[in-house]
C-alpha cells in the first residue's frame, strides 16, 4: 500500500506539473506560485523559468522510476518483516525536496528546501542502519553536507545582506554593480555547490554513500540529487553573469582533475557500487568541463564557444541521469541475486540474467560514449566547443583547451577499459564462487521495467539528437543572457542566439544517421551469422588434451586493469591482503588487492585520527555527574560576565 500511495503523489505531481514544464522548455513561458509564511521569510517565489523547468523535468521522470524498481528491490527486506514505510516516506520527500530546491527563488526557502533534501537522503543512505559500515557512511554523508550548506549560507548571507532581500529577483542588480564581490559569492558557491555536487577535492563522501545506500537511492543520489550542486552553480552564473577569467579558468581546471581522478579510481575498484560512484565524479567533471569551456567563451566574448559549451554540459546531466540510473539498476539486480557487489566473484550469469546482462551492457555503451546510445551527442558538444575555443586570442585559454581536450580524449579510452572489465567480470566467463553459482532466474519485473524504459530513452537520444536539442535551447539561452558583458551580440536577442545553436543541428544529425547505420550493420552481421551457423556443422575443437577451464585461472578485473594501472602508481595507495603458499602441494592461498582513495588516506584520515585523540582528552570530563556539569556552566557564565566588562 505504501508503494502505490507514493507512486501516486509522485505520478500527481508529474501530471500536475509536466505541462507547465514543457510549455516553459518550448516557449519561455515563466510560470510562478508566490507564498508567504512568515514575516522573516518573506514572500517565497516559487518559479519555473527555463532552467528550474529543466531539473524538474528530469527529478520528476527519474523519480517515479525509481521508486517503482524499489518494490522489487526492498521486497527481500520486507520478506525478513523489516519495514520500509518510513523509507519511502522518505524517498518521495527527497524527490518533492529535490523540486523545491530547483524552484524556490527565496534564499531562505532554498536553504529549507536544501536541509530537507539533505537530511531525507541521509536517512534513506542508512536503509540498513544496523551494520557500522552504514552508519559511518551515513554521518560522513551528513557532515560534507553540511560542510557543504556553510559555503552555501555565507554567498546568500553576504548576498541578501547587500540586497536588503531573500528575494533571488533582487541579487542580479548587486552582482552587476562589483565585480569583486560577484568573484567572491562565486567561489562560496562553487565550494558549496561543488560539495554536493562531487568534484575533486570535495568528492569524499561520494563513494562511501552509495554503496551504501540501497541501489535505487543510490541511482537517485547520483543520477538526480547531486546535479541540484550543478543546478546551484548555473542559477549563480545566471544571476551574476561570468565572473574574471580567473574563476574560470579555475572551473575548466578543476572539472579537468575531477574527471581524471574519478575515472582513474573507478577502474581499480571491486565493488561495483564504489566504481559508479567514482564514474559519477567522472562525469561531474565532464559537466563541469562543458560549463568551464562556456565560461571561458563568454569571457573572451565567443558566444559559439559558449554556447556549445553549455548546451553539452546541460545534456550531459541528462544524459548522466539516464544511464547512470539504469546502471545501478543493473548493479542492484545483480546484488539482488548473488548478494555480494565484489565483482571479482561473479562471472558467468548472462545466462540466468540475460536481461540484466543486455540493460547494464546498453548503459554501459552510453557511458563510454559510444553510438548508438546517448552518451556522445553531449560529450561531442564540449568536445566541439573546445576546438571551436581554440580560436580565442590567448595563448592561455589555447594551452588548458588543448589540455582539457586530450584529458577528455584519454578518459574516454580510460572509460572504456572501465566498463569492459566491469560488465565482462560481473556477466561473462565462468561463476567464480558459490554466490555466482546460485543465480537461478533474472530480475523481476518491477526492476526490469524501469530500466527497460531508461534505455530506450537512452537509445531514442542517440539516434534522433535534433529533437532533445531542441529541449536545450531555452535552458542555455536563459542562463547566458547575463553573460556576454561587452559583446556585440545582444544576450537578449534569442534569434541571434538560436541561429548560431542551430548551426550544429547537420552535426547532429550526421551523428544520428551514424547509430541509425550501426544498428543496420550490426542486424546484418547477425542475420548472416544465424544462416551460416545452420548450414555449418559444429565440432568441439582439439585442445592438446586441455578440455576444461579451470575457474581460477581466469582473468580477473584486477588483472585484466592491473597492467593500465602499474603506469599510474603515485596516484594510488595499494592495500594487499597476502596469504601465502608455503607447503609444496598448498591446499590455499589467498590474495586480494584493495585500492584506497589517496585523500583519504593522506588528508581525512589523519584529520580524524588527530580528532578523535583531541576528544579523548576530554573523557574525564564527562563524568555523568549532574553537579559537575552545573559547575561547568556556572564557570562558563563566570567567565562571560567577566569577558564583557572587557568588550
Amino acid at each position: 500500500m505504501i508503494y502505490f500511495i507514493g507512486i501516486l503523489i509522485l505520478l500527481i505531481t508529474a501530471i500536475a506539473l509536466l505541462p507547465q514544464i514543457f510549455g516553459v522548455l518550448l516557449s519561455g513561458n515563466i510560470f510562478s506560485c508566490a507564498l508567504n509564511f512568515n514575516p522573516l521569510f518573506g514572500p517565497v517565489n516559487f518559479v519555473l523559468d527555463p532552467l528550474s523547468a529543466f531539473f524538474a523535468l528530469i527529478i520528476l521522470i527519474m523519480g517515479p522510476l525509481g521508486l517503482i524498481y524499489a518494490k522489487g528491490y526492498l521486497k527481500p527486506y520486507e520478506d525478513k518483516g523489516k519495514s520500509v514505510k518510513s523509507h519511502i516516506i522518505f524517498y518521495v520527500t527527497l524527490i518533492l525536496s529535490m523540486l523545491a530546491v530547483v524552484t524556490c527563488q527565496n534564499a531562505l526557502g532554498f536553504l529549507v528546501c536544501w536541509e530537507i533534501m539533505s537530511l531525507s537522503s541521509f536517512f534513506l543512505v542508512i536503509f540498513e542502519n544496523e551494520k557500522k559500515e552504514i552508519l559511518n557512511a551515513g554521518v560522513k554523508y551528513l557532515v560534507f553536507m553540511h560542510i557543504s550548506v556553510i559555503f552555501i549560507i555565507i554567498a546568500f548571507a553576504l548576498l541578501s545582506i547587500k540586497a536588503g532581500s531573500y528575494d533571488f529577483s533582487t541579487f542580479s542588480a548587486i552582482l552587476a554593480k562589483n565585480s569583486h564581490f560577484r568573484d567572491v559569492v562565486f567561489l562560496l558557491a562553487f565550494i558549496g555547490f561543488g560539495v554536493k555536487a562531487g568534484f575533486v577535492p570535495f568528492h569524499n563522501w561520494l563513494p562511501e554513500a552509495h554503496p551504501a545506500a540501497p541501489s535505487h537511492v543510490s541511482a537517485i543520489m547520483s543520477g538526480v540529487m547531486i546535479k541540484t550542486g550543478i543546478y546551484g552553480l548555473l542559477r549563480i552564473l545566471y544571476l551574476g553573469g561570468i565572473p574574471s577569467k580567473p574563476l574560470c579558468y579555475l572551473v575548466l581546471g578543476i572539472s579537468v582533475i575531477t574527471f581524471l581522478y574519478g575515472i582513474l579510481y573507478a577502474i581499480g575498484q571491486n565493488d561495483v557500487k564504489r566504481m559508479l560512484a567514482y564514474s559519477s565524479i567522472e562525469n561531474i567533471g565532464i559537466i563541469g568541463a562543458g560549463l568551464g569551456v562556456s565560461m571561458i567563451g563568454c569571457a573572451y566574448n565567443q558566444p559559439v564557444v559558449a554556447l556549445l559549451g553549455l548546451a553539452g554540459g546541460v545534456l550531459h546531466i541528462l544524459n548522466h541521469s539516464i544511464f547512470k540510473l539504469l546502471l545501478f539498476f543493473g548493479a542492484g539486480c545483480v546484488y539482488l541475486k548473488t548478494h555480494t557487489r565484489d565483482m571479482e566473484i561473479l562471472g558467468g550469469i548472462v545466462e540466468k540474467m540475460p536481461k540484466t546482462a543486455g540493460l547494464f551492457l546498453a548503459a554501459s555503451l552510453a557511458i563510454c560514449a559510444l553510438p548508438p546510445f546517448n552518451g556522445i551527442i553531449s560529450e561531442f558538444l564540449i568536445y566541439y566547443g573546445m576546438l571551436k575555443g581554440l580560436a580565442i586570442s590567448s595563448f592561455f585559454a589555447f594551452l588548458i583547451l588543448i589540455f582539457a581536450f586530450s584529458s577528455l580524449a584519454f578518459v574516454g579510452t580510460m572509460a572504456i577499459l572501465c566498463f569492459t572489465k566491469a560488465f565482462s567480470v560481473i556477466f561473462l566467463g565462468h561463476p567464480r564462487s558459490e554466490k555466482a553459482s546460485a543465480v537461478q532466474d533474472d530480475a523481476p519485473l518491477t526492476m526490469l521495467a524501469p530500466m527497460g524504459l531508461l534505455a530506450a530513452i537512452a537509445l531514442f537520444i542517440g539516434l534522433v539528437p535534433n529533437l532533445i536539442f531542441k529541449i536545450l535551447t531555452m535552458p542555455v539561452f536563459f542562463v547566458l543572457q547575463n553573460s556576454f558583458v561587452v559583446n556585440s551580440l545582444n544576450p537578449e536577442n534569442a534569434e541571434t542566439l538560436s541561429y548560431i545553436l542551430s548551426q550544429q543541428s547537420p552535426i547532429l544529425s550526421t551523428l544520428g544517421f551514424t547509430a541509425f547505420g550501426l544498428i543496420i550493420l550490426v542486424s546484418v552481421f547477425a542475420f548472416l551469422k544465424k544462416k551460416m551457423n545452420k548450414k555449418t556443422e559444429t565440432a568441439s575443437t582439439w585442445g592438446c588434451g586441455y578440455n576444461k577451464t579451470l575457474l581460477n585461472a581466469q582473468y580477473t578485473g584486477s588483472s585484466y586493469v592491473s597492467p593500465f594501472l602499474a603506469m599510474l602508481k603515485p596516484l594510488f595507495k595499494k592495500v594487499f591482503d597476502v596469504k601465502k603458499p608455503k607447503a609444496i602441494f598448498p591446499k590455499t592461498a589467498h590474495f586480494s588487492l584493495h585500492i584506497e582513495d589517496i585523500e583519504e588516506a593522506y588528508l581525512i584520515s589523519p584529520v580524524v585520527k588527530f580528532d578523535e585523540w583531541f576528544l579523548s582528552k576530554f573523557e574525564k570530563m564527562q563524568g555523568g555527574n549532574l553537579q559537575t556539569y552545573i559547575k561547568y556552566g556556572l564557570v562558563f557564565l563566570i567567565v562571560m560576565i567577566i569577558g564583557s566588562f572587557w568588550l
